[in-house]
Order: C-alpha cells, then sequence, then structure tokens
C-alpha cells in the first residue's frame, strides 16, 4: 500500500484489523465509564445526548462596528458562542497609528485600539449569555480586561461571563511568531491570569493550550497532541510555582485542536490526548478533582488544508474534519469557511459553515449515543498507538528540560519543520492526493469575488485614536501606566494596574510597552 499504510503520524495502519490486536486491551484502565477517568469517551457522562457541543464562530474583520454587525447575524443564526479574530497589530500588542502597523490594520481580524472599541465590539451583546473566545495570546490580559471593564458597563459582573483567552504563548515561539515578552515573563503574566481570574472571573478559561496552530504549522497529529501537552504542563508547574494549588486553577484549563480529514486517526488523537492528560494531572501533579484531570477543548477545521482551487470542495473536507471533532468529543467547534483559501470568508459563507454543525448535531445520528466508536479493534489499536508514540516526544521534551528549554534549543520547530517537508514532499511527488490540487484538476478556475477589507479602515482607526489621545486626561494615563511598569518590575499581580489604565483610555499599544520597558522584548536566537 505504499505511504497509504501509515497514518498522518507516520504510524502503521492495519489493512485489517481482529480481536488479536487486543489481546492485552484493558478496558477498564484504558476506557471506563464516560465522564469517569481516565476520560478515553468523553468528559461527561452523557456527552452529546444530553446537548450538542458549543457551535462557535471565528469571525472579525476591519472595524470593530463591521465585526459587532457579524456577530449579531451569527447569533441570530443560531450560534451559542462567539470567536473573536484580532488583526495582526493587536496580537503583537502595537496600536494601529504605529508605523510596525501600517499596511495591516484590520486585514486578518478585527482592530482593539482601546476601550471604546471593545465598547463598539460588543454593543447590544448579550454577554452574560454568550461564551465569547478570543484569540489573542501575548496581549490576553489586556483584551479580556477589556472585555472584563465593558461588561461591567453593562451591568454584568465577572461571575456572570463566560469564555476563554487563547493566551498560549509558549506555541508562539514554537509556530506562530505572535510574542512579544521572552517565556519567563510571558508565563509570569499568564501566572497573575490564573491569579487574577480566580477572584474575579471564575468561569473564565484562563488559557486555550493551542496545538491547532502547530498543526497548521505541519505537525503531525502524534506531534500536535505531544507539544501541546507539554507546553501544558510548563504552565501547571509555573503556576504551583507561584504558590497556586493546582486545582484551584486547573479546571479552567481548556485546549485546541485541528480536526483533519483523516476522520480515524483524528477521533483516536482526541481520546489518546485525554486520557494521556488525565494521568499526568493524577499522577505527576497530583490533582485530585476529577475537573482538573478531564481535558477540556475546542476544535477548529483545518484551515491548512482547504485550497483555493475548486473552493467549493472545501465545503466536503469541512463537513468530514467537523464530524471527526464531534466523533471525538469536542466541547465547541468552529468550522471554517469554504472561501477562507482565498480571502476573508463573505457572509454567505460563514453561514453555511454554520449550518455545517448544525446538520451533524440535528440531521444525523452520531448524538443520540456516547462514543459511538468504544470498542472498536480499529479506534482502540490507533489510540492505543497514538498514546505510545506522544507519550514517547514527550518524554523527549522533557529529556531537554521541559518545553521552554526545548524551545531555546529549537527542538520543536525542528521537528515540525520536518513533518511539514515531509507532507509537501509527499504532494509535490503525488504520493498524496489533494483533490483539486494534484489530482482531479480543472484546465480553467471559475472566477471568484472575495471579500476585501477597505483601506480606509486604516486611516479612521488612526483618527479615532488621535480624538482619543486628545481628549483622555493624559497625566492620569501617564500614571496609570507607570503603575503598571512598577508592578511589572516587582511581584505584586499586574493585571490590576492594567485594568485601571484601560478604564483611563490607556491603549492596548501603550499597555504592552510599558510592560515591554521592564521585561524586554523576545529575539528568538535563530535571528542572532
Amino acid at each position: 500500500m505504499g505511504s497509504d499504510a501509515h497514518s498522518e503520524s507516520g504510524l502503521l495502519i492495519q489493512p485489517l484489523y481482529d480481536g488479536s490486536a487486543l489481546e492485552d486491551f484493558d478496558a477498564d484502565a484504558k476506557l471506563g465509564a464516560p465522564g469517569q477517568f481516565p476520560f478515553t469517551r468523553g468528559v461527561y457522562p452523557s456527552m452529546y445526548t444530553g446537548r450538542s457541543w458549543t457551535m462557535r464562530q471565528y469571525a472579525g474583520f476591519g472595524t470593530a462596528k463591521e465585526s459587532n454587525e457579524r456577530y449579531h447575524e451569527l447569533v441570530s443564526a443560531g450560534t451559542g458562542g462567539l470567536s473573536v479574530a484580532f488583526d495582526l497589530p493587536t496580537q503583537m500588542g502595537y496600536d494601529s497609528d504605529e508605523p510596525v502597523a501600517q499596511g495591516e490594520v484590520g486585514k486578518v481580524g478585527v482592530a482593539i485600539d482601546s476601550i471604546e472599541d471593545m465598547r463598539t465590539l460588543l454593543k447590544g451583546l448579550p454577554l452574560d449569555k454568550v461564551s465569547t473566545s478570543m484569540t489573542i495570546n501575548a496581549p490576553a490580559s489586556t483584551l479580556l480586561l477589556l472585555y472584563q471593564l465593558v461588561a461591567a458597563e453593562q451591568g454584568i459582573a465577572g461571575n456572570q461571563l463566560t469564555g476563554t483567552i487563547q493566551n498560549d504563548v509558549l506555541k508562539e515561539y514554537i509556530a506562530r511568531g505572535t510574542y512579544i515578552y521572552p517565556p519567563q515573563q510571558s508565563l509570569r503574566l499568564i501566572s497573575d491570569i490564573f491569579a487574577y481570574c480566580r477572584q474575579e472571573i471564575p468561569r473564565w478559561n484562563t488559557i486555550s493550550i493551542s496545538g491547532y496552530h502547530m498543526a497548521e504549522a505541519g505537525a503531525s497529529p502524534m506531534q500536535e497532541i505531544a507539544f501541546a501537552l507539554t507546553n501544558a504542563k510548563e504552565y501547571v508547574r509555573t503556576a504551583i510555582a507561584a504558590g497556586l494549588d493546582v486545582d484551584d486553577f486547573a479546571p479552567r484549563l481548556s485546549f485546541f485542536f485541528v480536526a483533519r480529514t483523516t476522520l480515524l486517526e483524528e477521533i483516536a488523537k482526541f481520546r489518546a490526548t485525554r486520557r494521556i492528560w488525565a494521568r499526568i494531572m493524577r499522577d505527576e501533579f497530583k490533582a485530585r478533582s476529577p475537573k482538573s484531570q478531564m481535558l477540556r477543548f475546542h476544535t477548529q477545521t483545518a484551515g491548512v488544508q482547504l485550497t483555493a482551487q475548486q473552493p467549493e470542495v472545501n465545503l466536503v473536507r469541512v463537513a468530514l474534519q467537523g464530524l471527526g471533532a464531534v466523533l471525538g468529543g469536542t466541547q465547541s467547534l468552529h468550522t471554517n469557511s469554504y472561501d477562507e483559501a482565498i480571502a476573508l470568508p463573505t457572509q454567505k459563507a460563514a453561514r453555511l459553515a454554520l449550518r455545517t454543525q448544525q446538520v451533524i448535531a440535528y440531521e444525523t445520528d452520531v448524538t443520540k449515543t456516547v462514543d459511538p466508536f468504544a470498542g472498536s479493534y480499529v479506534m482502540e489499536s490507533m489510540t492505543d498507538d497514538l498514546e505510545a508514540a506522544a507519550l514517547e516526544l514527550i518524554q523527549a521534551v522533557e529529556d531537554r528540560g521541559g518545553a521552554v528549554a526545548a524551545i531555546e534549543q529549537g527542538f520543536q520547530k525542528s521537528e515540525i519543520e520536518r513533518s511539514a517537508y515531509r507532507i509537501a514532499q509527499e504532494i509535490d511527488h503525488h504520493e498524496r492526493t489533494v483533490v483539486g490540487v494534484n489530482k482531479f484538476v480543472l484546465d480553467e478556475e471559475e472566477p471568484y469575488e472575495p471579500l476585501r477589507v477597505d483601506p480606509q479602515i486604516e486611516i479612521d482607526q488612526c483618527e479615532r485614536l488621535a480624538i482619543l489621545r486628545k481628549e483622555r486626561d493624559n497625566d492620569a494615563v501617564q500614571r496609570a501606566l507607570g503603575a503598571v511598569r512598577a508592578a511589572g518590575q516587582g511581584a505584586n499581580n499586574v493585571l490590576l494596574p492594567m485594568r485601571e489604565a484601560l478604564r483611563l483610555r490607556a491603549t492596548v499599544g501603550e499597555v504592552s510597552h510599558a510592560l515591554r520597558d521592564v521585561w524586554g522584548a523576545y529575539v528568538p536566537h535563530d535571528t542572532f
């Protein structure tokens, strides 16, 4: 069978599985009941037979006003959770009027520079009823504080807010590059977020530890889960070292994974990951609460597998990927729009992506029973194989001193690059079929009119910033930013002075620069 006999992780796939593959299979130890340790079969006893996953749509582009309109459309269409995409300057902690932001304002997400933008973004949305996920990392604390401040203006208390900040900075050093501060200072900020949210926003998921972005960079399923879990271990160690009890913060940890078109391996991946994490938390970190041991995760379908060629075929890919996430037991799901390989999704494409989830939930029978593949020769064998391979890679990271030390050595990045190169070679050599790209191609592609971002957005955003700086009390803002610097130099929680500065209309960039002043900015070793 050649390369077809191996999974995406390079593990052997047998042409036929039978009971001999599971002769020593201990069902009680490896499966348990749904909702019970080691959570292989799902984190809740009833899973989707009680309620479906959260249907979350990732959106955000141009101005806060435009994004707000899209969110209202999604809520009206039946989405139960919003997922905010921020533009690149916001992700990097820069204001829209800084020279480094030129040409990028509003391009890959919404530009948020101050509390004024956040008010516009969230206007009229029922923040006490919708769950909001924010895909933001290095400035995650800043955007969360803005969200809390605006909710408070609407009369909504912190204990009524539900949602997630991605806040997974370590994977930025590995795969994405939207870091600001050096790793140790970034970890300090994350532990401050854990402590702050426990007191102020107790129902908020304080981190979404991501394998997704590493997968988009070329990581195999095995690498995706191994590197995500080693990053997670580093966050847990940091929080414990800061004096937090594991059972106080671990229940608010969440994860973020990709769902590829390789249906069987993806289902096995999700089941294996839950089992590994449960044992890490119980045996290594001595977590006593079952909520600390269960791995809850959001899934997004694989953007890297979408093609600009014959984009309608992406509808089929996304449906299969979404089905795999559901069969694997995800807690929330974002389905990509079919046109995302070309440009920002159109309104019609975003609606179709949501309808894909609704068809899976309401027109199929996969939600009528928990963990439909449990006991399958194929599924249990693949789950075992993935678990063993991932544990071996986790140990390789630990042998290098843990996630941060391995990042500084370039280990994860080089492993992912090797995997990405292998995939590219297989596509180029026609060993891996990509429909519409290297097989079943059209002589001429049909025309498609993408959604484009108006360059006037950047001009308008800069003008709003100029007005804000003129109208606010700049002396009070500067004193507040000084308090942020002082907290950064000391041991006090930096989120408290940050919140006051943002309330006084300090900008996202100004708060980030205040911490840059005392913590510095990270420079990757490969640029030396």
